[in-house]
């Protein structure tokens, strides 16, 4: 699991993304769609198009994690969804989020 910490934001992305994408390519989604850099440390949540599961990009100052979470049944039914193409949220709902 996780470790979060209150202080840092977790940003999530509404839409589906292309789950081909290694570090670098999630890293370069953190700008146009959170306007939010990378680095920042905060939690940066994206999800596969058949809401089967996540990654989760974050830096913890001596590098980037990418995870990875998948069901093994079922989906991610309640997604976050917002007017733009992001979301930000506090760690209870994405704790929440990850037990569903």
């Amino acid at each position: 699991m996780i470790a979060l910490n209150p202080k840092n934001k977790i940003y999530f992305a509404c839409e589906a993304v292309d789950f081909r994408k290694g570090i670098d390519g999630y890293a370069a989604l953190c700008y146009p769609l959170f306007s939010q850099d990378p680095s920042s440390g905060q939690y940066f949540i994206f999800r596969n198009k058949a809401a089967t599961a996540i990654k989760i990009l974050l830096y913890d100052r001596t590098g980037f994690w990418l995870c990875h979470k998948r069901r093994t049944k079922g989906r991610f039914e309640f997604w976050p969804k917002a007017q733009g193409a992001a979301l930000c949220l506090n760690s209870q709902a994405f704790s929440w989020l990850l037990q569903q």
